[in-house]
């Protein structure tokens, strides 16, 4: 891939495109130059795929394209080097739009439709991040345009946002305090349909638990010694009987992380990577209480010392239908994706590896799916979360992904390397960039927003699950 151009001028985007008769076909104006620079931001991080607080270039070429755009940009904050600000207008609504940029690890895969990973590539955009990235840039870049077009007050404010997969990193933005002022935010997702219904997510909270023990000759002394990896396994051992006595949604999963060197030696250390997700935060302490619990009997009963780091908390997503509707609104009038002979050709070769469900989504590209004002509940866990406990927040997904493609696959790195996942991105874009713009010419939309903001979220008092430690930056 070609070094990227951080230049809008030199990527020949002067945009200079007219207003239009009105404001669908306005975006639509302005996307005719944003896709290029959409799609360099996308193809880039694609390629690159830096895994979470690692996002360095992908981070910079996100600046560099809003600067170059007339952005103020603030970087490295929060404590993290690679989180920014991007901002435009001193006057008028706040409007936020969220950006995520990183890879996910162990799923390095090139774009063609049977399993391939790249030699020599460890991690892969399974979640679509540099979608994410390339979409929001864009869309930020729109409304800006359409703020000075216009001359409307409104200030548009795009959030580069790290290590969203157990990173939490729009957990520190929040707890720094800099989504104080602002009264709406959007966000997108990659994903397999087209969707803006209003939806919540599970609470998440994960740490590391780590088990200190005695090394001793496996064979000759094995009584000198006290095995941190039983420890481990007792731990694992209690928490799995213990699903049966927890919440039917409750969603536990662990991995071992260090389990000894070798085994003739009784492990010294051992550590459990542990995730505990909850459809609310407010009843995931005494489950969380429960699991610490399990790791002090396992040490007492092997005779080793206990403790662990909390890497990462999130809150479910407080839903918004009055701006999920906007949204919806907004990406009916764009309407669904439709594929090239090319990309026909790759999702009929891709299909067969998704399973049966697959063969049932055939076409579902080209549709937004119907509006609904039941609020769906979650499967997946999102530091947006905490955004929303603080701020009005919707999101949309686009079908990125050939539809029936499962997150976190190597079938979602391969459709979101290609065109597929471009067009993906461009509609999420164009249905943030009208969406804010539907709220600026309507200011009353955002107050009722804030409205269902409140009572939704009642008399429940938001603080990081995370509580007061610093960013992870050693996460990968």
């Amino acid at each position: 891939m070609k070094k990227f151009a951080l230049s809008l001028v030199a990527m020949g985007l002067a945009l200079t495109q007219p207003v239009l008769a009105d404001d669908k076909a306005i975006v639509d104006g302005y996307f005719k130059e944003l896709k290029a620079p959409a799609v360099n931001i996308a193809e880039h991080l694609w390629d690159w795929a830096e895994t979470g607080f690692h996002e360095e270039k992908s981070s910079e070429l996100m600046q560099q394209t809003l600067k170059d755009a007339g952005f103020t940009v603030q970087s490295g904050v929060a404590g993290m080097p690679t989180a920014f600000i991007a901002s435009y207008g001193n006057t008028g609504p706040v409007i936020g739009i969220l950006a995520e940029m990183d890879a996910l690890p162990g799923l390095s895969q090139d774009a063609v439709p049977e399993h391939s990973p790249i030699e020599g590539k460890q991690a892969g955009h399974a979640c679509g991040h540099h979608l994410f990235a390339g979409g929001s840039v864009t869309a930020a870049m729109a409304v800006k345009r359409w703020l000075e077009e216009t001359g409307t007050p409104g200030q548009i404010r795009l959030y580069g946002t790290p290590a969203e997969e157990g990173g939490s990193g729009k957990v520190y933005m929040v707890r720094e305090g800099l989504f104080k002022d602002v009264d709406t935010v959007f966000h997108w997702h990659a994903g397999p349909v087209n969707t803006a219904d209003a939806s919540s997510s599970l609470a998440n909270k994960t740490a590391k638990f780590r088990f200190k023990g005695i090394a001793a000759h496996a064979a000759a002394m094995p009584e000198r010694g006290r095995s941190a990896l039983d420890a481990v396994e007792a731990m694992d051992y209690m928490v799995n009987m213990m699903r049966e006595h927890v919440p039917s949604d409750t969603r536990i999963h662990y991995v071992i992380t260090n389990g000894g060197q070798a085994p003739n030696v009784v492990p010294e250390f051992a550590e459990v990577y542990y995730y505990m997700r909850t459809p609310r935060a407010a009843d995931l302490d005494e489950l969380w209480t429960r699991l610490e619990n399990t790791a002090k009997a396992a040490a007492l009963g092997t005779g080793t010392e206990a403790s662990w780091e909390i890497v990462s908390g999130v809150w479910d997503i407080l839903p918004n239908v009055t701006l999920a509707k906007v949204m919806h609104d907004s990406m009916s009038e764009f309407g669904g994706i439709q594929y090239s002979a090319d990309e026909q050709k790759f999702a009929d070769e891709i299909r067969p590896t998704l399973g049966k469900q697959a063969q049932k989504m055939v076409g579902m590209e080209k549709m937004i799916l119907p509006f609904s004002d039941e609020v769906k509940a979650g499967i997946a866990s999102s530091d947006v979360g905490d955004v929303s406990w603080n701020v009005p927040t919707a999101g949309v997904l686009t079908a990125t992904w050939v539809p029936g493609t499962a997150f976190h696959s190597w079938q979602a790195v391969a459709s979101g390397g290609t065109s597929i996942g471009h067009k993906g991105m461009i509609l999420a874009a164009e249905t943030i960039a009208l969406s804010a713009i539907k709220l600026y010419e309507d200011p009353a939309l955002i107050e009722k927003a804030k409205e269902e903001f409140g009572q939704r979220k009642g008399d429940v008092e938001y603080y990081p699950q995370l509580g007061d430690r610093s960013p992870a930056l050693d996460l990968r």
